[in-house]
């Protein structure tokens, strides 16, 4: 769809699509209108390496992950500012301080995919971690970042850390089987734990939804899905595991000005609040820094603006929320 459509959809009130359901107070807090939730896809060049998008994905990964790196403690900053927490969806291979090769392959006790090509990655030839630069977080700063994560947990604002995988892969069952998720999954667990963090929030990469009973064998409490813009509630799969709908991504539009950037998410806020719906936002934090600096700092001041109206927990936070409401 092209942008033109998209701000024709918007106006018609057609997107994001909103949600009706009889019970909808039980999914928020008695003194708030609405609930936001906000997702940062953190994954600095692991996302890029096999993009089907750029003709040398290797140095479109570079370029994306080193911009990641600068733009997070801005992102950091800002969130300090407004007192707003982000769920920091974090690929695991981002805790290490250094990695080495083990009989001339990266990672030897992982399992690896096979062969694929998806809507985004194509992944046809070689070992899955190529391009592991298998060395440290100084010399290498696109692969690892161990500072940054104890940025983030350092923060005043109290911040989630969640899981993407450890290398970023397919989730979904016909390309992941579970050996392969479970493989992935654990060495993510093993190095959150020795932080001591417990992760329990998990976004499939590129959306790439599967495995979920392998999610609740890990003890994981939720997972984000993007099948469509929605203003609505959560689900439950299995009684276990909440599903939350994307309501929109944060994205940078050239075709856009900043003003109607602003006002495009402001206004999906006020249709949460008018809707008493729960929003869900995401972005990448390797985007342009213009999109942190012009456009999330007026959203930021929107949000508490409307603080007596919108809640903002991490996604942890409202899960218990969920729980305790005998949802």
């Amino acid at each position: 769809m092209n942008n033109y459509l998209k701000k024709v959809k918007f106006k018609l009130h057609l997107d994001p699509k909103i949600e009706k359901r009889g019970n909808s107070k039980l999914f928020i807090p008695e003194d708030k209108k609405a609930v936001l939730l906000i997702y940062a896809d953190f994954e600095l060049e692991w996302a890029w390496r096999y993009s089907k998008h750029n003709e040398n994905s290797l140095h479109a990964a570079k370029k994306h992950g080193l911009t990641e790196r600068e733009n997070v403690p801005v992102v950091i900053d800002i969130c300090k500012e407004y007192q707003i927490p982000i769920t920091w969806a974090t690929v695991g291979h981002l805790f290490l301080k250094s990695c080495s090769k083990d009989k001339s392959i990266a990672h030897e006790n992982l399992k690896r995919p096979g062969y694929f090509e998806n809507q985004f990655w194509s992944y046809k030839e070689g070992d899955w971690f190529d391009a592991d630069p298998c060395t440290d977080f100084r010399t290498n700063p696109e692969w690892y970042c161990p500072d940054l994560i104890q940025l983030i947990l350092n923060s005043d604002v109290k911040h989630e850390i969640g899981c993407h995988t450890f290398s970023h892969i397919d989730c979904t069952d016909k390309l992941c089987p579970p050996e392969l998720f479970d493989s992935e999954i654990s060495e993510c667990k093993k190095l959150s734990k020795a932080l001591g963090i417990d992760m329990k929030s998990f976004v499939h990469p590129a959306h790439t939804i599967g495995n979920l009973d392998g999610l609740i064998k890990h003890g994981f409490t939720s997972y984000r899905t993007d099948y469509d813009n929605i203003l609505g509630y959560p689900n439950k799969y299995k009684n276990k595991l909440w599903e939350f709908k994307s309501t929109w991504e944060f994205v940078l539009f050239k075709e856009w000005s900043i003003k109607y950037h602003i006002y495009r998410y402001c206004e999906i806020l006020r249709r949460a609040i008018k809707s008493n719906t729960v929003c869900v936002l995401w972005f990448h934090p390797s985007m342009d820094r213009r999109f942190f600096e012009t456009i999330l700092t007026k959203i930021f001041e929107f949000i508490n603006e409307n603080k007596d109206n919108i809640w903002v927990p991490h996604v942890s936070e409202y899960v218990r929320f969920l729980n305790k409401n005998g949802l």
